[in-house]
């Protein structure tokens, strides 16, 4: 039996969500108001028809009038029933209808005129008016469906009377009231939504133009940020700030990979290049030993200062990758005080010990602590100094010199060699790169590099006026610490 897919729900946007809510809190409380204004003015206008009967009332308990006075004013209740307008159309009458009651408990004649159909049906709702008379309240009844309010008195002979008056009025002017406030409610409503729709969509424009900026990242564009807005609110404005430094950390976390991609390939490619040359050549030498094709001694000699001169070659390349592979992992340096007087005047000791007949000139003196590491510091010195005994003439003069200016130190080695080509010094860092093609593993000033950078420094090339090459390796000078 195949599962049951159940299809998804398309999500709603957050616009028309903010929408129905403010629409329907708006419709609760336009529903709270009314019913409130509802029950408001019905209470008023009940109030003012209970205060008109309560006060006849009253005034007939207080007038000691008796039943055989009012026959003499000619049926007075009787006629203002009979001559009191009735409804025409919205104007209802709201006067007091008067009833007096024989027994048992019917609708008398007064003066001579029957009781109108509305008195009977007064009479007839009333079935216990003496007990309305002892509580003076006012109570709810229906004469022909409408709507009405009665109370009962007796008058000073002992007649019962009974009060009564529509309100009929009140349930038309609710009725009226009710279809106003509906007819108002609904066109507010109306105008919240639209306001809600256009206010929605201009305060979440930055949201949009987030997704629209993920989108085209998504597609490669890296570049891509979210634009601001005219008149951004504080907390759209502290998130469009943090995504776009989220994607400036991003970019930069993808193009530092791209970059450490592109040069660990090119890095594998040359370190393969440079190991198969003398790898071939051992290869090469061990064939004619395998095959006894070296018959002299003289042959055989130089065959094996071949073997032994290019393992030597491996073995120093391997350590310099060695190196360069441990300084790109940002290895933690072994910092204390270094004199590097002391090692700058070491390195130029070694360089007239390998060719005396070179002249070195030192600017050293004193003493000029820094806090480093000592063995990266000499491997520093010492490949700059080698790079300048392998490229250049023996007789060239070399200048080492240091100094400390504005909380900066740095070592100057320059030489009176052929120097380098405008292309050639934008390249001179490179791993494997030998200018003009020339001896070496070309991994002598990549290490330098290295090792300054590591420092928290770095290192430039720079012409010389007259010929020549000077490098210049900058090293921060912090306090020395004890």
């Amino acid at each position: 039996m195949e599962p049951r897919t159940v299809p998804r729900r398309r999500p709603r946007s957050l616009r028309a969500r903010l929408t129905v809510v403010n629409v329907a809190l708006l419709a609760l409380g336009i529903a709270l108001a009314v019913a409130a204004s509802l029950m408001g003015l019905r209470h008023f206008f009940l109030d003012s028809i209970d205060r008109q009967l309560a006060t006849v009332r009253d005034s007939l308990r207080s007038s000691q009038i008796t039943l055989e006075q009012l026959e003499s004013l000619r049926g007075l209740g009787i006629a203002l029933d009979e001559l009191s307008p009735r409804e025409s159309g919205l104007l209802p009458h709201s006067d007091v209808l008067f009833v007096a009651l024989g027994r048992p408990g019917e609708a008398m004649r007064v003066a001579g005129w029957e009781p109108t159909g509305r008195q009977r049906l007064l009479a007839s709702s009333i079935t216990a008016p003496q007990r309305l008379v002892r509580s003076g309240r006012l109570v709810d009844v229906q004469l022909a469906g409408e709507p009405h309010r009665a109370t009962a008195t007796t008058l000073d002979d002992g007649t019962t009377v009974l009060l009564a008056a529509s309100t009929q009025i009140v349930h038309t002017n609710i009725h009226k009231a009710l279809k106003f406030d509906l007819a108002l409610g609904a066109v507010l409503l109306t105008l919240l939504a639209v306001v809600t729709l256009v206010g929605a969509r201009h305060q979440l424009r930055p949201l949009e133009d987030m997704v629209s900026t993920a989108s085209a990242i998504a597609e490669g564009d890296l570049a891509r940020r979210v634009p601001s807005s005219r008149h951004p609110a504080t907390e759209v404005e502290q998130l469009r700030t943090a995504l776009n430094s989220m994607l400036h950390q991003v970019e930069s976390a993808y193009r530092t990979r791209e970059r450490s991609a592109e040069q660990l390939r090119r890095f594998v490619a040359d370190a393969s290049h440079e190991l198969r040359t003398p790898l071939s050549a051992i290869h090469g030498y061990l064939q004619l030993f395998e095959r006894s094709m070296l018959t002299g001694p003289d042959e055989r000699d130089r065959a094996w200062s071949r073997i032994t001169s290019e393992v030597e070659r491996m073995h120093r390349l391997v350590d310099e990758l060695l190196v360069l592979a441990r300084l790109d992992q940002r290895p933690e340096l072994r910092l204390r005080n270094v004199d590097l007087c002391a090692l700058l005047r070491d390195a130029a000791a070694d360089l007239r010990a390998q060719q005396p007949e070179r002249p070195v000139a030192v600017r050293a003196d004193g003493v000029l602590l820094v806090h480093a590491d000592e063995s990266g510091m000499r491997q520093l010195l010492g490949n700059l100094v080698s790079n300048v005994r392998a490229h250049t003439p023996a007789g060239a003069p070399v200048e080492l010199s240091v100094e400390r200016v504005d909380g900066v130190v740095t070592v100057v080695v320059a030489d009176r060699g052929p120097g380098l080509a405008e292309r050639d010094a934008a390249r001179v860092f490179d791993r494997f790169f030998r200018a003009g093609g020339g001896a070496g593993s070309g991994l002598g000033l990549a290490i330098v590099r290295g090792v300054a950078e590591a420092h928290g420094g770095g290192v430039a090339v720079r012409g010389r006026s007259g010929g020549g090459l000077a490098v210049e390796v900058s090293l921060p000078a912090e306090p020395v610490r004890d």
